[in-house]
């Protein structure tokens, strides 16, 4: 049995049952041994899944493109750059690299965050961005950035979707939620109903904006399920106080609220990937596999408006992707038509079928210094 497995199974003795939440924090980012811990191929056609960053350099470039243009717009002197979930520190890479070349003025202004809390990524960043050393900062958190706060761009790429959650399912005859954890029967993980509540769920799911009406209570099947994260909620608002002037963004899979009260999702969206291959069933093989969940855009969305910040909207990643290339080719059009690699790779960022129409782009904004 893999050592990540033992400690869970050593846990789930101990306690009894234990939330999704903690299972999901061990499995992926236990230190040294989760799934986003390991050495080796996690990302591309040798890995489980594919990501933008996966494709090729064009969608580092394509962003590069985008927040140089919101910056040079604000007209900030000195600005940052923030990527959280960074992962091997490709993504700063290709936007770093991209930056150097086309925009030298506005690198020379430069400071590019990278929010870490694992130390073993850390030292992969570090290793990938070795050329960029004097101009890339750490932070364990969102709180350890500068006092200061953020002008400039705070961004993050398939971050949200993986973050520890919890697992509502409605009780007809109670009419209310309750919450299903992980216990243990004959040395496999199953689904156990949580003794008690340890928090408001009412409250998290109207925050989350998924308050269900009396009239649509009445009629929600019973074993109804919600996988419900308000870390990614809070995460959101933590960042949108933590930016002074600039955009807040997300690329990711998602959904709006209301749309994870459709009846295909009876079951909730959390999904186990190896090799390529989506599962349901989530707590087989724990360490060894993804662990991911469509992220509530609404949530997000109020928890920044909360904050201040301003929505300028919610996009498909095909109609963001393609408006940027549609400005930085014609910017770039003395030089020439792109390269077929790039229009290679762009397909596969934009095509419905791939990743354009799956992935979602939300954008908020604050333009003033608050007070």
């Amino acid at each position: 049995m893999p050592e990540i497995a033992t400690i869970l199974r050593q846990e789930v003795e101990r306690e009894g049952v234990i939330s999704l939440a903690r299972f999901m924090d061990l499995a992926l980012y236990c230190p040294n041994l989760g799934y986003y811990e390991q050495e080796g191929s996690r990302i591309g056609r040798s890995g489980d899944f594919f990501t933008s960053v996966s494709t090729g350099s064009l969608f580092g470039e394509l962003l590069a493109f985008q927040f140089a243009l919101w910056v040079e717009t604000a007209r900030f002197e000195e600005w940052q750059l923030v990527e959280a979930g960074a992962h091997d520190g490709q993504l700063a890479l290709d936007v770093l690299s991209w930056m150097r070349e086309a925009r030298p003025k506005l690198f020379a202004r430069l400071e590019y965050w990278l929010v870490e809390p694992s130390s073993r990524r850390q030292s992969w960043q570090r290793a990938k961005l070795d050329q960029f050393a004097e101009r890339v900062r750490w932070a364990p958190t969102l709180e350890a950035l500068p006092k200061k706060g953020i002008t400039g761009v705070i961004f993050s790429n398939e971050l949200l979707d993986a973050l520890p959650l919890h697992r509502l399912a409605w009780d007809a005859n109670a009419q209310s939620w309750s919450e299903w954890g992980v216990g243990l029967f004959q040395d496999h993980f199953v689904w156990r109903r949580m003794a008690k509540a340890n928090q408001d769920w009412e409250t998290e799911l109207a925050r989350a904006g998924l308050e269900l009406p009396e009239e649509l209570k009445a009629v929600l099947p019973d074993g109804f399920t919600v996988d419900l994260c308000p870390a990614a909620g809070q995460w959101w608002h933590k960042a949108a106080e933590t930016l002074r002037a600039g955009r807040l963004l997300t690329l990711d899979y998602g959904l709006s609220a209301q749309q994870f009260l459709a009846p295909e999702r009876s079951r909730g969206t959390l999904r186990a990937f190896w090799r390529h291959h989506g599962s349901a069933e989530v707590l087989a093989n724990p360490g060894q596999r993804d662990l991911t969940a469509h992220i509530n855009f609404t949530q997000l969305q109020q928890a920044g408006e909360a904050a201040g910040l301003t929505t300028e909207g919610i996009f498909s990643q095909e109609e963001f992707l393609t408006r940027v290339a549609q400005r930085m080719w014609r910017a770039g059009a003395d030089v020439g038509a792109p390269p077929p690699a790039h229009l290679r790779q762009f397909q596969s960022l934009v095509h419905p079928e791939h990743l354009g129409r799956t992935l979602r782009v939300l954008v908020q904004s604050r333009h003033n210094h608050p007070a």
